[in-house]
């Protein structure tokens, strides 16, 4: 997944916001996480300002639809 497309998807689910959206927002940044490392998830986060939307933080690694904050990896 391209980081544009990823930023896409994410938009949309921002937009909605909610619980199941976090999860879907949570599957995409694991696979940006994945293809592109943890700097493109924490640019993402800030540019689309999830922090406010889905309390994600900068930081906090994505892994197969679960966030885990640096503490527990």
């Amino acid at each position: 997944m391209t980081l544009e497309r990823a930023k896409q998807l994410l938009g949309v689910q921002a937009g909605f916001g909610g619980f199941y959206n976090a999860n879907s927002a949570k599957l995409i940044l694991s696979e940006v996480n994945r293809e592109h490392g943890q700097t493109a998830v924490d640019t993402l986060i800030a540019e689309l300002e999830l922090q406010k939307i889905f309390c994600f933080t900068p930081g906090t690694h994505f892994e197969g639809g679960l966030a885990l904050d640096k503490k527990t990896i």
